[in-house]
């Protein structure tokens, strides 16, 4: 996108930001009765909502049953205004199918599979309103329907985005900073242990500059874990009071 700065001369991009700050975050658990395990988050602008349902029996026959750990079944798909353009096909064209497997990777490496031999889990995640970010939002607002759920997984699983803009690493990148053509790295990690379970790039970058947008977006997943860490212990306060109250 030429002619956008992204970047300005006092260290400002676009929205206001410092390259160290990621978009406001806000999420709630529990927004779906229907399912097992629900949340719903906004991180800037972009907006998605999560449903988990199971462990159940696995659908489609127990030929796809795995005797020594859980099916993890994910769908991603994007609503049909969440753009500017209007989606014709809300799922199964090439980037959700791409994005579907991307969430498959992570969770499969996050859940505690091994604990539900022969059964299924479902992973809904619907993208409301995009600008950027898609992934990082979708694999957060998942973790969190996880949690809600009582799905007993390794770590919290934060994920968050990086670029590198005049000899600088941007944090958490929004529509137009992944649309101005540069280098973007997306990570996701389980924050406690610093283990890395999804990395993707989408253009090249020098290797001298590879460690600075690392370290910018590992830390970025950091401060996600942090805002998730309280909204779960948020929620627990809330519900175990709800259910204080209703047991007096």
């Amino acid at each position: 996108m030429a002619g956008v700065e992204l970047l300005s001369d006092q260290g400002f991009r676009i929205d206001g930001r410092r390259p160290h700050e990621l978009r406001k975050i806000e999420c709630r658990l529990g927004v779906f009765r229907q399912a097992d395990g629900s949340a719903y988050i906004e991180q800037g602008n972009t907006k998605v909502l999560a449903a988990v349902y199971g462990p159940h029996e696995v659908r489609g026959g127990r030929g796809k049953a795995l005797h020594d750990k859980v099916v993890v079944n994910c769908q991603y798909s994007m609503a049909t205004f969440s753009t500017g353009e209007r989606k014709r096909r809300p799922r199964g064209d090439r980037k959700s199918q791409e994005m579907t497997m991307h969430l498959q990777q992570t969770f499969d490496a996050t859940i505690l599979t091994t604990l539900y031999p022969r059964s299924q889990i479902d992973i809904f995640v619907e993208v409301l309103q995009a600008d950027g970010g898609n992934y990082c939002a979708s694999v957060n607002a998942a973790t969190l329907a996880l949690i809600d759920a009582g799905i007993p997984l390794k770590d919290y699983v934060c994920a968050s985005s990086a670029g590198f803009v005049r000899d600088t690493a941007l944090v958490d990148m929004n529509h137009l900073e992944e649309s101005s053509g540069g280098t973007e790295l997306i990570i996701a990690t389980l924050p406690k242990s610093q283990q890395i379970v999804f990395l993707e790039m989408n253009s090249r970058l020098h290797e001298d500059n590879l460690s600075a947008v690392m370290d910018r977006a590992v830390a970025g997943c950091t401060d996600v874990y942090n805002v998730l860490d309280t909204a779960v212990r948020d929620h627990v306060g809330e519900t175990a009071a709800a259910i204080g109250g209703d047991a007096a």
